[in-house]
Formats: C-alpha cells, sequence, structure tokens
C-alpha cells in the first residue's frame, strides 16, 4: 500500500452486474482489468444470461472471483420484491460495476434504493458499450426512459466512444457523469507475425486473406461480408473468427454466393496477439458498433480496415486509412476490392495503423484512467498496481 492510499482493508469487494459473460469485448475489458487488480479485490460476477460464462475461462487462475448459483436474478419481470432482494445484495460490497442495457434492472433497483438509503449503498459506476440490431440505428424509447430514471443514481456511465458519449448526455440526461474511457490492448504484444495456426486455414500461394473477428450475431451484419468478398477474385480468402447464433445464417449465405470454399470459420479464438497477422487485412460489416476493439488489435498488428461508417471507427483510424471507411455499400465492396488488390497499399496503411495504435490506444492508457475512476469512487483506495498513476479526466 502506498502513501497516497488510506488506510483501508484489502481485498475490496466488488460486484459485476453483467448483461452477458460470454467472452466478447467488453468481457475481455472487464477480465484484464480483474487481471491486474490480483490479490487487492475479490469479484462477484452476476450474469443476466446465467448460463453465458465464457468468459470466465480468461479470468488469471490466482484470482478471487464467485459466480453465485443463489444470488437474486438480474433478469425477469420488474418488481419491487425483486428490486428490493438485489439491493441487499449489493449492500455487501464496496462496489458495483455494471454493463450494459442487460444489467439495468440492477441498476433501477440501486437507483430506487439509494433514494433512501444513500449512506449504506457502495457506490455504482455503470457501463456502456452499444447496442444489439434492435437498437442499432434508433434507441428504444421505453429503454431509454428506463435508463434515465436508473442511471440517475450511478456514480459515473462509462462508454469507450464519442457517439454513445452523445446518446448518454442527450438521450439519457447522464450530463457530466458521463466518463470517456477508450478501448485500450497490450500494443507491444501484437508486433510478430503469427505464432499459432487457425484452425481449417492454411494459407495458399498468391492468396489475400480477408479477416474478421466478431460474435456471430445479427447486429454484426456478417453475411453482407461474405456477400461483398464474393464479388472478389477466387485468390481472396475470408476467415470469420467468432461464435454465435449467426453462424448456420453466414455459412448458407457463403454456399449461396458459391464461396463456401473460401470460408474459414474456426469459431472463437483467445489471444488475438498470436494470431491476427495472419490476415492481410481486417473487415467489418456491422450495423452498429462504437469502438471496436478488433479494431484496435488489427491497428497493433499493422493490417488496414475497411469498415462501414459506424461509431467512432473513422476517427481511430490513422489518415491513410480513412479513405477505406464506407459510406455506402457500393464504396465498401469498392474499398475492399482496392485492398485487396494493393500489397503496397496494405503495408503502408497498416503501419501507419500501428503508430496510431501505439501512441492513443494502448492498455496502459486505458488501465489508468479506469483506476483513476474506480479509486475516486472508493475515496482514493486504488484496486490496480498500489501506485497513482492519475489521470486527467
Amino acid at each position: 500500500m502506498s502513501a497516497e492510499e488510506p488506510d483501508k482493508i484489502w481485498p475490496i469487494r466488488i460486484l459485476h452486474l453483467h448483461s452477458s459473460f460470454s467472452l466478447g469485448g467488453k468481457e475481455a475489458r472487464a477480465v484484464r482489468l480483474m487481471n491486474l487488480m490480483g490479490d487487492r479485490a475479490h469479484h462477484t460476477i452476476l450474469s443476466a444470461m446465467p448460463d453465458a460464462l465464457g468468459a470466465r475461462a480468461a479470468i488469471d487462475p490466482g484470482i478471487v472471483v464467485d459466480f453465485p448459483s443463489d444470488a437474486p436474478p438480474l433478469h425477469g419481470r420488474p418488481s419491487l420484491a425483486r428490486y428490493r432482494d438485489l439491493t441487499l445484495y449489493m449492500a455487501d460490497f464496496d462496489l458495483v460495476l455494471s454493463y450494459n442495457w442487460g444489467a439495468m434492472d440492477g441498476v433501477m433497483a440501486y437507483c430506487l434504493a439509494a433514494l433512501h438509503r444513500r449512506n449504506r449503498m457502495p457506490p455504482l459506476i455503470h457501463h456502456e458499450d452499444g447496442f444489439n440490431e434492435d437498437e442499432s440505428v434508433r434507441r428504444n424509447w421505453k429503454r431509454n426512459l428506463f435508463r434515465r430514471v436508473a442511471l440517475r443514481a450511478a456514480q459515473s456511465v462509462v462508454v469507450p466512444s464519442t457517439l454513445l458519449q452523445r446518446i448518454a448526455r442527450d438521450e439519457w440526461r447522464v450530463g457530466d457523469r458521463t466518463r470517456l474511457i477508450r478501448n485500450g490492448i497490450d500494443v507491444s504484444s501484437y508486433g510478430a507475425g503469427p505464432v499459432i495456426p487457425i484452425p481449417g486455414f492454411e494459407r495458399r500461394e498468391g492468396e489475400v486473406v480477408i479477416g474478421t473477428v466478431a460474435g456471430l450475431r445479427k447486429v454484426k451484419d456478417l453475411p453482407r461480408l461474405v456477400r461483398a468478398v464474393a464479388t472478389l477474385p477466387p485468390n481472396v480468402r475470408l476467415v470469420i473468427v467468432g461464435e454465435g447464433p449467426e453462424r448456420e445464417a453466414i455459412q448458407a449465405e457463403a454456399r449461396a454466393c458459391g464461396m463456401a470454399d473460401r470460408l474459414v470459420m474456426p469459431g472463437f479464438m483467445a489471444e488475438p496477439a498470436r494470431w491476427i497477422s495472419a490476415f492481410d487485412l481486417l473487415a467489418l460489416s456491422s450495423l452498429s458498433e462504437q469502438a471496436p476493439i478488433a479494431v484496435i488489435e488489427a491497428m497493433a498488428a499493422g493490417l488496414p480496415v475497411v469498415s462501414p461508417d459506424v461509431g467512432d471507427v473513422a476517427a481511430m483510424l490513422s489518415d491513410a486509412n480513412r479513405p477505406f471507411v464506407a459510406a455506402d455499400e457500393a464504396a465498401f465492396r469498392a474499398g475492399l476490392a482496392r485492398m485487396a488488390g494493393d500489397a503496397a497499399l496494405r503495408a503502408d496503411v497498416g503501419a501507419r495503423n500501428r503508430q496510431v495504435a501505439a501512441e492513443h490506444f494502448d492498455e496502459s492508457i486505458m488501465v489508468a484512467a479506469y483506476e483513476s475512476l474506480y479509486a475516486r469512487a472508493l475515496e482514493g483506495y486504488g484496486p490496480f498496481s498500489g501506485r497513482w498513476v492519475g489521470v486527467a479526466d
């Protein structure tokens, strides 16, 4: 414990309220922060989807974490009785961290309790990372009203993109409690070439590999990417790394386009630093994004990116890559074709992306911001390394 920290007892007890705990971008970030906290925190994780716990395997063996089976459910019909049970459960922790819409019942329970028991409730910080296809264009007004009420008692609302920052401010009325913290990764670990194979994939001479990393959900619109790649020369192959309910729909689209033999779907793969550079470029096809970690990973690996103009993608990339953020379908397909056909262009844009990743998206920046935010909520009791790193808001 450093001299700057007050005399409190380690470890702190953190309750995580997740919409699901399958390994996606928000879960990967949450697990990384948990691992960095080490023995300074004990964690309890509730998932609104109790069977969706795929991220559990990414938690370091030495981390103390519970997945209780007797906790009040996060998902279900709203009721004062269930909210009361959630409130009583939360009161036993030092800090509550909630994530996305699926955890909003927990936030509402906290809000109702905080109106009457503020001195007995731990601080709550909400994290919002984006939307599924049902809110990809316009938010559901009933959910927005629910969020406005529930988030009134949150100490902070953390978002990874300027788009979400605007939504939180204007639609949810969070105001100056919004905190923009960009996602980050260990950029230095992406410097080498691929060191493990992608199952089912073996590079052929003269081919170009378009890759993507995504949960196989409708909002990612991966059949759109299949259709676009199908128009490219036969030496271009598509690798989709990820798992989810849309696997069969993606494969069916590939069969319909006559390119099933050019599609590789290895499922979920951990540690992208060890294999993502097997791609020649990264492509997104999403209906909605915020600040995708997959884009940062591709940049760190020195890859160019072709994407629709969603979320903060254009702002994240290097100036050289920005023309390949497409405003419409024709521009998206043209960008894929140009990038796939020009190795020198891919190398130049990729190198510029890696420089931007190192300057703006290294995990040290992200970790410092979260440490500062959580420590302020805990009145200076920092849960990470024990040294005060401090980041301006």
